[in-house]
């Protein structure tokens, strides 16, 4: 079924043909915001590329090295190849602001050469499964209190960024209680991992109003979305694969595999919650319709292209394989002889 159009974009916002470089100053940065999948993604990324020099990952470590197949210098900057360099799990605002330092420092000795050209990738996830995947995981003790949310060069202050528990983790917490604290970090995560918060006074929130803060931050997260080099969805495992390789021209060794297990792991919620939930991850579901729609668009117009060279493939291919035909019949006959009218005709209206 031919997929119905949400938003307009432009060609050039679906193409997305990069002359990714390997071998020269090409950076991959991974932006993996918690609970979309990306663990998953970041392994593929460091143990299923097919590549002339494979990441290079030991039994026992956390981290791969993933060099160029020229020199020791890594194209992929990641939690599974370069750790979490920029803070844990860290958001746009962090990594724009981090990722160019953190690589010169490392590559000081190559500083010489021309500054890299930084390819920035993530994933989403259907914002109600992703929070309720949160409070589970949550539920069992983690924290991500080691996370800087660095934004204006500091940290927010405990009164710009409090705590939603008292003691060192928030294990055992109800649904309940995780939805009534109002400034969970759960709460639209996906917009906020991906907007520019310099535009809105980072984590002080009486810097502008509050409706006007979030129409900023969703403004802001949809155009870095779009920007970015490629961005799969949780959801669809098989599109974001071909998507990633006919964007970035790299094959994966195994396929994807989608696991749909219902909402994060048989956790059985109302109508009533689904809503309230919806409702404090508004900005996140109004991201998540652009996101989807976008992504949609983009598959659908690799895969007419991709039908489109194949048609044209088999057409030079049916072609060549017919005036290979006809060449030992003409010689048999007198030489010189040209090809009949009919056959000319019938290339040409074939072609």
């Amino acid at each position: 079924p031919h997929y119905v159009k949400k938003y307009y974009f432009p060609v050039r916002e679906l193409e997305r043909e990069l002359a990714f470089d390997m071998k020269g100053e090409d950076v991959i940065v991974f932006l993996h915001i918690q609970k979309t999948g990306g663990t998953t993604f970041g392994r593929h990324l460091v143990q299923n590329v097919r590549l002339e020099v494979p990441c290079d990952c030991r039994p026992g470590q956390k981290k791969c090295t993933c060099y160029r197949p020229n020199r020791r210098e890594t194209w992929l900057f990641s939690r599974f190849s370069t750790g979490w360099s920029c803070g844990l799990h860290a958001d746009w605002t962090e990594l724009t602001n981090c990722v160019p330092g953190v690589l010169d420092r490392r590559e000081s000795a190559a500083a010489k050469t021309p500054r890299s050209k930084f390819y920035y990738i993530t994933l989403l996830r259907d914002p109600v499964s992703r929070y309720l995947s949160e409070w589970r995981h949550v539920q069992r003790g983690a924290t991500w209190k080691t996370s800087l949310h660095m934004c204006d060069g500091r940290t927010p202050t405990p009164e710009e960024l409090p705590s939603c528990y008292e003691g060192t983790d928030w294990s055992g917490c109800t649904l309940q209680e995780f939805m009534d604290c109002p400034y969970n970090l759960a709460n639209n995560r996906q917009v906020r991992m991906l907007a520019d918060l310099s535009l809105v006074g980072c984590y002080n929130m009486s810097f502008i109003p509050e409706n006007k803060r979030a129409q900023i931050l969703l403004e802001s997260a949809k155009k870095n979305l779009k920007d970015m080099a490629f961005f799969g969805l949780t959801e669809f495992q098989r599109k974001t694969q071909y998507l990633f390789e006919r964007t970035f021209n790299l094959k994966f060794i195994r396929p994807f595999m989608q696991y749909n297990s219902t909402r994060a792991g048989g956790v059985e919620v109302d109508n009533d919650t689904i809503r309230r939930i919806e409702e404090l991850n508004d900005l996140d579901m109004q991201l998540y319709d652009y996101a989807k729609d976008l992504f949609q668009q983009r598959y659908q117009y690799k895969r007419q292209l991709e039908r489109m060279e194949q048609r044209i493939k088999n057409r030079e291919e049916r072609l060549l394989h017919r005036s290979n035909e006809a060449l030992p019949k003409e010689e048999t006959e007198e030489q010189g002889r040209l090809p009949t009218e009919d056959y000319m005709s019938h290339i040409i209206e074939k072609w």
